[in-house]
């Protein structure tokens, strides 16, 4: 029997400001999670929304924008009376920074909105824009004192991923930030955090006293972390190929799974302690050579196949994609934690594009029971004890272990008890942002990432692509579409003697 959720309290009024308004990502999630907050009852009493782009356009031709984008994405039906009243707070303001005056203009504007809306000086400023303009227009919000906290009042900056591409860029622009503003100020927004069942590894861990005591090398023996996805680059070639698997996933989705999984336990659950552990267990990921880098990776591209009823062509095909590219599709790791708690157990990740399935998960394998009792018997040849959090396509928790058969005779199978959140719990669909959002409104910023945690994901990475910058096309695996990945990936595991989970 389920409990009744406790209330949420309402966020502070506030103005939020969506720079990149008639952006993809405004339309297809950042609209779409202030409507599910909003048919929620989870937006402030006085609110606002300021769209901000270089191009201009009036307030009803960005607010019909808006709509058809949520009618288009909305997770769930839209209600016209909810879907109007958030639309109807929204006005256009045009901004470059390249143009300093039209920042000050939409100072001017957040100044005179402030009177008429009633919201306090609170400002959330949500940065929807490709990577490139994140600095420039943080350097705006600085110089007209756009980000400048007093009277009360809190001022909040939201930068999407990716946060630099590699060890040097997210160095730089963490330095750039923070003569800006203050850390607490700044919400490093990873959408994978926004799903139940991430957040749900910190419940699990630390709020069962089953779990934890068996948390550690003496009975784990190793941990996977998968993120597969069916489709292909699609249209966004240039991106991609100047990105690649392992910067668009491993620094930030797979890092942050990781991190959940393997960090220790905090004080107490409260942001700074949370944030404090996560941040060391990436900064004990053990640093490894070049030669080592390369050892303990596999990086791969696809080539033409069939996923499902589509075809795919080669990735050197698609659109915007160098004939030539020895862009990686597809990475897949072996990591190693250097800390009491971890020294021993490896950590394999892999991620990749193209592939037979979409899932999310991370899998805890343990370590195999004494086999003494069964020796010389059928039944030596036990089922593997996986611990499976499933994030995607089902939110799931799974464990699998041996069961006698039925009969007279001992036999043994592997079975699993599975717990579903949607067979459990009654909610809404979401988009994964709204409690990312509302989390930054209310001021909580566990969920998002320090500086210190970023420039350690992107340390631990930086071997892998100095490595694979000098090997060129040395390396690099071909996979066909709609299979499992590289035979490569295979390989990785089965010289440890151990392999993947198999999905079914």
């Amino acid at each position: 029997m389920t409990k009744d959720p406790q209330p949420q309290r309402k966020p502070e009024n506030c103005a939020f400001v969506i720079f990149g308004a008639s952006g993809d990502l405004t339309h297809r999630l950042v609209i779409p999670s202030l409507y599910n907050l909003a048919a929620e009852n989870l937006l402030p009493e006085k609110f606002c929304v300021v769209g901000v782009a270089r191009k201009g356009m009036s307030n009803d031709e960005l607010r019909d924008s808006l709509m058809q984008g949520l009618r288009e994405h909305a997770t769930r039906p839209v209600d016209d009376v909810v879907a109007q009243q958030l639309l109807q707070c929204v006005t256009f303001v045009e901004a470059d920074p390249k143009d300093p005056p039209s920042f000050d203009a939409l100072r001017e504007h957040l100044d005179a909105l402030e009177c008429s809306r009633g919201t306090g000086g609170n400002r959330l400023f949500y940065l929807a824009t490709p990577p490139a303009a994140f600095a420039p227009t943080a350097r705006e919000l600085g110089r007209t004192g756009l980000m400048k906290e007093d009277n009360g009042a809190w001022r909040r900056l939201v930068v999407e991923k990716p946060f630099g591409t590699d060890l040097a860029s997210a160095r730089a622009l963490n330095a750039e930030l923070l003569k800006i503003m203050e850390e607490h100020q700044i919400y490093r927004i990873d959408h994978y955090l926004g799903k139940e069942t991430v957040q749900n590894i910190l419940v699990m861990r630390f709020a069962n006293g089953m779990f934890e005591p068996i948390w550690n090398r003496n009975h784990i023996d190793h941990i996977q972390i998968t993120v597969e996805e069916r489709l292909g680059v699609g249209h966004r070639g240039g991106f991609y190929d100047a990105t690649g698997a392992l910067r668009d996933m491993v620094p930030n989705h797979l890092f942050q799974l990781l991190s959940l999984v393997a960090m220790e336990p905090p004080t107490r659950f409260e942001a700074r302690a949370v944030r404090n552990e996560k941040a060391e267990v990436l900064a004990a990921i053990q640093p490894q050579s070049e030669a080592e880098a390369l050892k303990n990776s596999i990086r791969a591209q696809y080539v033409g196949g069939r996923v499902g009823s589509e075809e795919l062509s080669d990735y050197r095909g698609t659109p915007e994609v160098n004939p030539d590219s020895t862009t990686e599709t597809f990475v897949a790791l072996k990591l190693a934690i250097d800390n009491w708690r971890w020294a021993g157990v490896p950590f394999y990740l892999r991620t990749g594009k193209a592939l037979a399935s979409k899932r999310t998960e991370v899998a805890i394998k343990f370590k195999q029971a004494p086999l003494a009792m069964f020796s010389g018997t059928p039944i030596d040849r036990l089922s593997q004890n996986f611990l499976t959090i499933g994030i995607a396509p089902t939110e799931s928790i799974e464990l699998q272990f041996n069961a006698k058969l039925p009969g007279p005779s001992v036999s043994i199978d592997g079975v699993e008890m599975k717990f579903r959140y949607g067979d459990y719990f009654k909610a809404e669909p979401s988009t994964g942002y709204e409690t990312l959002i509302y989390d930054c409104m209310i001021g909580d910023n566990i969920l998002f990432q320090r500086a210190d945690a970023i420039e350690a994901g992107w340390r631990a990475v930086q071997p892998l692509l100095d490595a694979w910058k000098k090997a060129g096309a040395g390396g690099l695996e071909l996979y066909r579409a709609g299979s499992d990945g590289p035979l490569g990936a295979d390989e990785l595991l089965r010289r440890d003697g151990r392999s993947w989970r198999k999905f079914t």
